[in-house]
């Protein structure tokens, strides 16, 4: 179930709506005196190990910052599809395109692929 995350102001953030500011908050980890020590926040004492996981993290965050920004987009530019098709006379939905779109990701991820494809086109079209 996709629920609705809360932007910093207070309000929902939906999917496909992209938050006031258009950037999504970044959360800035504490440092100095607040800052957790190195073994909390890699869960490792090994310094080595925990400049590697840092780094690691650190290009997690920049892949998820793509991802978010790319399913707005994504679930913009669907809605628009939606939007023209339905002003022309067209239907709301194109089910053969969303099957075509559910066996792109089932093929290339499984199971978790269709279970993606299904939010990504919720995202764009709403529920069902």
């Amino acid at each position: 179930m996709m629920t609705d995350v809360m932007e910093q102001s207070g309000s929902p953030i939906r999917p496909g709506q992209p938050a006031a500011g258009a950037e999504p908050a970044v959360v800035t980890p504490p440092t100095g005196a607040d800052a957790e020590p190195a073994e909390q926040q890699t869960g490792t004492q090994e310094p080595s190990a925990s400049a590697r996981i840092v780094q690691i993290r650190e290009r997690i965050d920049e892949i998820d910052h793509a991802l978010i920004t790319l399913w707005q987009e994504r679930a913009a530019l669907s809605q628009e599809v939606g939007v023209t098709r339905m002003a022309s006379g067209g239907t709301r939905l194109v089910l053969s395109r969303e099957r075509e779109i559910l066996e792109r990701f089932r093929g290339a991820l499984g199971a978790d692929g269709t279970q993606l494809a299904l939010l990504l086109l919720r995202a764009g079209r709403g529920p069902l």
